[in-house]
């Protein structure tokens, strides 16, 4: 499945048993792309992230993390704000409730992107609509 095909069956809100099979896309390119750069597809994956995103749930923010830190190509093409599909401020607290490795550089890179500007204007209606019109066929 490539990206096209990904966003025609799914769209970017899947639910139920749509978002279990965009999480194991994601889980089974970025185990590739973690073992060799250009293994697994970062442009499948990134809308796998955006349709995570858009449902917000926090359970998925490891999932995106994962995808974002399979390779410098998925790093680059992720970005930070997709880990807040819940909000900034809930989807932090969640990763501190978690208390992993994992779990803490994921809240670290969230708050050096905060400090960074990234999540400036930022609102999780706004970034879905952006990825909405990057989509748009």
């Amino acid at each position: 499945m490539d990206e096209d095909e990904s966003l025609d069956r799914y769209g970017l809100h899947p639910v139920g048993a749509d978002l279990d099979e965009v999480r194991g896309l994601l889980s089974a390119h970025g185990r590739r792309e973690r073992v060799a750069q250009g293994d697994g597809d970062t442009e499948l994956m990134k809308p796998c992230c955006v349709q995570l995103f858009n449902a917000g749930v926090l359970d998925d923010v490891l999932h995106i993390w994962r995808a974002k830190t399979a390779s410098m190509d998925a790093d680059l093409s992720i970005e930070v704000p997709l880990l807040c599909g819940s909000g900034p401020a809930e989807t932090k607290a969640y990763l501190r409730s978690l208390r992993s490795p994992e779990a803490g550089a994921a809240l670290q890179r969230l708050t050096s992107g905060e400090a960074a500007g990234d999540f400036e204007d930022f609102s999780v209606a706004g970034l879905s609509a952006r990825y909405a019109d990057s989509y748009a066929p």
